[in-house]
């Protein structure tokens, strides 16, 4: 196999991070764009670009894809991780507020994806990847726009996998349940947040971000051509499909 490249948003930390480093494990080379810049990522990835924008930003969106091809001259996988995810009762939820979410979390997905396509068709190749959440099975109540978002992430995920499967790009999605990061650990899983969802799974322990990444490279390995439009729920048992 030709050495393949990627894009990873949302590579600062987390999910995002683990994911560019696995990737660049399998020969990948990697790119990775967040609205900060991402130190600790490249010092684990070799030839790392680091892109530094906003995912919601038409413009800033088709420049660095830009970058990315004029770098590696190629694109052939796109995570789309970048995400937020709010907690805060309904009453309370403002019409910002729930834009900020559907921006970040479905807009983005869509921007870059657009952005990425003529690309992945030159290349004749490829696989995009959106991370939804096991939480559009759980619907927890406080977090009602997030939901919403990744919801309508598995819609776009099986639509564009039609829309794709002619060029040979498989389009999958990935639902974790919550995982333990940086992040997580200030917002959703504080204040007894992990706890409660561990609680709720067959597995009883916190998901970690390594917990998602032989899916990720299963979704993305070559032999992986005849799956597309799916939705791998890979939550510990905290909700069937």
């Amino acid at each position: 196999m030709d050495t393949r490249t990627a894009l990873v948003t949302g590579a600062a930390q987390g999910l995002g991070q683990e994911f560019a480093v696995a990737l660049a494990g399998r020969g990948y080379r990697v790119a990775g764009l967040d609205l900060v810049p991402q130190p600790e990522t490249a010092g684990k990835v070799l030839d790392y670009l680091e892109l530094v924008g906003d995912v919601t930003d038409e413009e800033v969106v088709t420049a660095q894809l830009e970058r990315v091809v004029d770098q590696f001259g190629t694109l052939h996988v796109v995570v789309n991780n970048a995400g937020v995810y709010p907690s805060k009762p309904f009453e309370e939820t403002t019409l910002d507020d729930w834009r900020r979410v559907m921006r970040v979390n479905l807009e983005a997905p869509y921007l870059v994806t657009r952005a990425a396509l003529p690309h992945l068709k030159a290349a004749g190749w490829g696989r995009v990847v959106n991370i939804a959440s096991a939480a559009v099975l759980t619907a927890p109540p406080t977090m009602v726009p997030y939901v919403a978002s990744k919801m309508g992430l598995i819609g776009f995920t099986r639509a564009l996998a039609a829309a794709l499967a002619p060029y040979g790009i498989t389009v999958n999605a990935i639902a974790p349940s919550m995982v333990r990061t940086a992040t997580a650990e200030r917002t959703v899983g504080a204040d007894g947040g992990f706890e409660f969802v561990r609680g709720r799974q067959a597995v009883d322990r916190t998901q970690e971000a390594s917990d998602l990444v032989s899916t990720l490279l299963y979704v993305v390995d070559e032999g992986s051509g005849f799956l597309t439009g799916q939705t791998l729920n890979v939550s510990g048992g905290s909700a069937y499909l």
